[in-house]
Order: structure tokens, then sequence, then C-alpha cells
């Protein structure tokens, strides 16, 4: 009966079309030297195209694998409709621009429906800086068995996920993180 529910909450809370997904990277070049304005602050800035990026099951899979290096691998699993997840992002943005010259890469792991990518998902991406950090996945293709294979805490059910793993090292935290918490985690994997 979990695993029913568990289902059925998985596609509800994704929901997302249930096609195969494909490799598929594209860049509009025309965008690539484009400007915006940032109205905040009233300078101009470039913005760097969206480049999409799927990933299936199984490249997620080996995304979140073990590499062989001194790498930190910072990977957040989030949506645009979630209001926790667009919360703390500026928080790994922050930690994105202090650790540049480190070994820390930073992957946004969309879990956003299929019919948003390009829309909702591309520009969030372009607005926030983080084209070149965002991969897609259809979330109605993870299995339970996915979540079992590759976590010890996280069953799906709920996001924002951060998952750090450096070497054997690993960690996971279910729900947003302050940028207290964030420093605090990256810290430890010195």
């Amino acid at each position: 009966m979990k695993k029913l529910i568990f289902g059925v909450v998985l596609l509800t809370a994704l929901s997302a079309c249930k096609k195969e997904v494909k490799i598929t990277e594209t860049t509009d070049d025309a965008s690539a030297d484009s400007i915006t304005a940032n109205k905040s602050e009233g300078s101009m800035e470039a913005v760097a195209p969206f480049k999409r990026v799927e990933l299936s099951q199984d490249q997620t899979s080996e995304l979140l694998g073990k590499k062989e290096n001194d790498t930190l691998y910072v990977t957040n699993f989030w949506a645009t409709w979630c209001p926790p997840c667009v919360r703390e992002i500026p928080h790994f943005k922050e930690k994105m621009t202090e650790l540049k010259s480190q070994p820390v890469k930073f992957t946004f792991v969309s879990l956003d429906p299929k019919e948003d990518w390009d829309t909702k998902v591309k520009q969030f991406a372009e607005e926030h800086g983080l084209s070149n950090n965002v991969v897609l996945v259809d979330g109605s293709m993870l299995t339970p068995g996915f979540f079992a294979e590759n976590f010890k805490q996280w069953d799906g059910g709920s996001i924002p996920f951060t998952f750090m793993r450096k070497g054997d090292k690993t960690d996971e935290t279910v729900g947003m993180m302050s940028m207290e918490a964030l420093t605090e985690k990256i810290n430890s994997f010195k």
C-alpha cells in the first residue's frame, strides 16, 4: 500500500509526461551574446543562454555517483513551482560565486513538468544565472528503486533536496537550507 501511495504522490507532485527521456542539448547562438537590463539595479549584464540537457534515470544516477577526484559535487533537486526551492537558490548562487576557484561543482536538477522546460525553467535559469548548471529530469521516469539505490534518506516525496558527494563521503538534506546550513555542510567536506 505504501508503494502505491508513494507512486501516486510522486506522479502527482512531479506531474511530468511518461515519454522516454533523451539527452538533448540546444543553445540559441543569437542569445549567447544577449544583454538584458537588470531591473533591480539598473545595470546591464550578460545572460548565458539556457543549455537544455535532459537526463534519464540511469544518467541521473551516474551524475550522482562517486567520482575519483577531489571535487565536491553539490546536486540540488528543485522545481520552479516549489516556493522553498526558489527561496534557497540565492544561497546556492552566493556559494557558487564564493567557491568558483575551488573544486566544487553545482548542479540543479529540475523536476518541473516537461511542458515547462522550454518556458518556465528556461526563463528561471536565465534570470538567475543558472543556465549552465540546470539539468532536466522527467520525474515520472524515476522509480522507487532509483531513490533506494542513490540515497539513504530521500524517497522522492518532497523537494527541495540537496545531495553532496566528495569521493565516498555524502550528505543529504531534505528540505530548504539556510545559508548557514549550506555553508556548514560544504565546509564539512574540507
